[in-house]
């Protein structure tokens, strides 16, 4: 598989761990957002991205890999096909402030979330119009019946975050 591992964090404090970052790896974040920022290192080939959710700090939110196109996405979810492990798919879905074709691998042992992606364009919001994208079927059929405690289905901000627009939330 080529393309770069993505870690998603939750973080207590946005502006805290992005000044760390940022040190840390020596680079400026690539996009900051309400509740959400990303880094797209080159050394290491990493997509680290922090998503704002207090009392949830230090913990992985969920893991992913980040592809350059649609027909790596597409090769991928073939290949994992073949190699026995199912996938839960999401075309032309806004999530992370970014409109993407993905897929989420399903039955990972310890229930870590894996997401195998390719970014279409910016989106000024971080989820689509209305919110609901097709996560509701999705939850159901990712979850681990582990109690994620509010986490969303790429641990978005909070309703806080949402602004005037009726998001819902939605967990993995």
């Amino acid at each position: 598989m080529t393309g770069r591992v993505q870690l998603a964090l939750n973080v207590n404090d946005l502006e805290e761990s992005v000044a760390f970052y940022t040190k840390f790896f020596g680079t400026e974040p690539a996009k900051v957002r309400p509740g959400y920022a990303n880094f797209a290192i080159a050394e290491p080939p990493l997509k680290l991205v922090l998503l704002e959710n207090p009392g949830q700090g230090g913990s992985l939110n969920h893991l992913g890999v980040e592809v350059a196109d649609t027909d790596t996405v597409d090769a991928e979810q073939t290949r994992l096909a073949e190699a026995g492990l199912a996938a839960l798919e999401e075309r032309d879905t806004t999530c992370c402030y970014a409109r993407q074709d993905k897929f989420w691998v399903t039955g990972a042992p310890d229930g870590e979330r894996w997401e195998i992606y390719t970014v279409l364009q910016d989106s000024a919001t971080f989820w689509g119009e209305g919110g609901q994208q097709s996560w509701d079927a999705a939850q159901a059929q990712l979850g681990s019946g582990q109690d994620q405690q509010g986490v969303q289905c790429c641990g978005g901000p909070q309703a806080a975050y949402a602004g005037s627009q009726d998001h819902a939330v939605h967990r993995l």
